[in-house]
């Protein structure tokens, strides 16, 4: 994949991938399509604006979409901590290469070695319908992403 210096645009095609989640299963973009994607790229697990925001997807399901989280951490640190915590959706690692999703949508942080805050919301199509990206230090609200999905057939 190629290293995009600015975030992934809205009515883009969505970069495709395929990373491992927290029990080592291989999943892919490609495998939701027909379906709603929450992609939510985070700096690094068992940090503290991280467990809020994670939490909050858990406290609140987003009942219309799949959620997928990706960060840097190994798939084995986010297992710890989805069993720690309860997350059942997707925490993907971008562990090696390293950051070359959170790079591919634009969100990965060369001098920090880790992916912004970069929500991306993709249609059943594969297309970026909505999207949203924070400094590291400023966390996301879950009912933006609930808001935005309602406007999205």
């Amino acid at each position: 994949m190629a290293v995009n210096a600015h975030p992934a645009e809205v009515g883009a095609l969505a970069p495709e991938f395929e990373l491992q989640d927290q029990h080592g299963t291989p999943v892919s973009l490609a495998q939701f399509r027909g379906g709603k994607v929450v992609l939510v790229f985070y700096p690094l697990a068992f940090s503290g604006i991280c467990h809020g925001e994670l939490s909050a997807l858990r406290d609140q399901p987003i009942d219309d979409a799949h959620v997928l989280t990706v960060s840097v951490d190994s798939v084995f640190t986010h297992r710890a901590w989805a069993d720690r915590e309860g997350y059942t959706f997707g925490l993907l690692s971008d562990f090696w290469p390293h950051g070359q999703v959170a790079q591919a949508y634009g969100v990965f942080d060369e001098a920090k070695g880790l992916a912004r805050r970069g929500t991306f919301i993709i249609d059943g199509e594969g297309v970026i319908r909505w999207s949203v990206v924070n400094p590291i230090s400023s966390a996301r609200d879950v009912a933006d992403y609930v808001k935005a999905l309602a406007d999205i057939s």
